[in-house]
């Protein structure tokens, strides 16, 4: 329906305001009028009365040609304080009202004015006012009302014709300017927004600002850095989503291998040497990890992590893992490992979850100094406080560039070493965040950088978390 577009109800509106703002022109506009033609009939009634003065004494006809002529009854002239009846005839009713039209106040003329037009009568007044030309003190007339009111209807319908045809006028104008300036281009981002939702995977169809009003133009900013955004977003959810498809394929796969291996690990467990025997516990703990991320991830058909099984966990025991499987990567080099963590400290956590956020965390420090000189120390220490337990990983690497401190945690885009995916630390967050911790970039500069991790001593209940 036309009314219910923006251009319809721009119009009507339009037309409602030019036609009051017409009516209140209109209102002084007749008293103004009903003045003059009550200080017109007193300067002709004065102009008649000079006959008079020129000759005391008239015809009957001629006065009434002259009165007729005025449109009026009687003349009064006050002249030298004498008030002087100047010419007169018989009056059809008597005077209904008297009206001074000697500086009358404005609100008194527009009342009596809308007084007049309501009023239907044809009544007698007397119009009291100064003569022209300074003659008299006073002129003073009688009238009827009924050629006065007749000329404010005419003057009134001509003047609500005007208007009426001004409104119109001023309305199209306005229809078409708003048509033109904001209707269209707000079609234009609509059927923008519609293009884009058709296919928003198409870069193509994000919008370019070019509309010359400024609002217009910052609503197609606006759009324009949202659908980027939501873009870029539905690529990475499609190669999470192709990455999560690709993993559970390798998962299936690698668990048979690592299934595999494990029985022949089980055999070397067996071997007399004590090389052997002292490392064939660790790998075999490293292949029922990887076996163990396999079997869950096939499980979830999905690169999403389950919930972690929280329990109490000897910290110390977890970190020297990461350090032993880490230390052999760096056998023979300057590279060194070192732990500052408390034998006796328990942490509520998953054990595997949290092995693999300190694993992928020293792995990142390792990679780093490696990629450098090859020189430094890794070290992972702990504490706690009455809220919470903390854990810091440190390096004295180089420090991380300002490019990847910006998307330290998004996955594909924090990486930092060549060829990497950026997903360690990303996966390393997302594990955090299952425990109800936090995993944050403590500092990061020429002396090294340091990642902190928190976690919760308090546990919700369930009213709690309905909150």
């Amino acid at each position: 329906m036309f009314l219910n577009t923006l251009s319809g109800r721009f119009l009507v509106l339009t037309i409602l305001f030019v036609m009051l703002a017409e009516v209140f022109i209109f209102v002084p506009s007749i008293a103004r009028f009903r003045q003059d033609y009550m200080a017109n009939h007193l300067e002709r009634a004065q102009i008649a009365s000079l006959a008079l003065l020129a000759d005391d004494v008239i015809e009957p006809d001629l006065e009434y040609e002259l009165l007729k002529n005025a449109g009026v009854f009687n003349v009064v002239l006050r002249r030298d304080e004498i008030r002087q009846l100047a010419l007169s005839s018989e009056m059809p009713a008597p005077v209904s009202d008297t009206f001074d039209l000697r500086d009358p106040p404005a609100g008194t003329l527009i009342m009596d004015a809308l007084a007049r037009l309501l009023n239907g009568e044809d009544e007698v007044i007397r119009v009291i006012g100064h003569p022209v030309q300074d003659a008299g003190l006073l002129i003073e007339v009688t009238m009827p009302t009924a050629p006065l009111r007749e000329a404010m209807l005419d003057y009134g319908i001509r003047i609500l014709a005007l208007s009426a045809l001004i409104s119109a006028v001023t309305a199209t104008l306005l229809f078409f300017s708003v048509r033109q300036l904001m209707v269209k281009p707000i079609k234009g981002v609509v059927s923008a927004m519609k293009s884009y939702a058709a296919a928003p995977e198409d870069t193509r169809r994000i919008i370019e600002p070019s509309a010359s009003v400024r609002e217009l133009g910052e609503a197609e900013s606006a759009l324009k850095s949202m659908q980027t955004e939501l873009t870029s977003m539905l690529r990475q959810r499609e190669r999470l989503a192709s990455l999560g498809s690709a993993v559970a394929k390798v998962s299936h796969d690698l668990r048979n291998i690592l299934t595999t291996t494990q029985l022949f690990a089980d055999r070397i467990e067996a071997s007399e040497d004590p090389v052997v025997a002292r490392m064939a516990p660790k790998l075999m703990n490293s292949i029922s990890r990887a076996v163990n991320l396999c079997e869950r991830t096939l499980a979830f058909g999905k690169a999403e992590e389950p919930p972690p099984a929280l329990t109490l966990v000897a910290l110390s025991s977890v970190v020297q893992d990461v350090i032993e499987a880490e230390s052999l990567a760096v056998e023979g080099s300057d590279l060194s490992f070192s732990a500052d963590v408390p034998v006796g400290l328990m942490v509520r956590a998953d054990s595997e979850q949290l092995y693999r956020v300190l694993s992928n965390l020293a792995r990142n420090a390792r990679q780093a100094l490696v990629a450098t000189n090859g020189v430094g120390e890794i070290r992972i220490s702990a504490g706690e406080d009455d809220a919470s337990w903390w854990i810091r990983v440190s390096d004295t690497g180089p420090g991380l560039p300002a490019r990847a401190q910006q998307h330290l945690f998004t996955p594909f885009q924090g990486g930092v070493s060549k060829g990497g995916a950026g997903l360690g630390l990303a996966i390393a967050a997302e594990l955090i965040r299952g425990h109800g911790g936090s995993l944050s970039l403590g500092e990061t500069g020429p002396e090294g950088t340091t990642f902190v991790i928190t976690l919760p001593k308090a546990v919700i209940d369930n009213e709690q978390a309905a909150e």
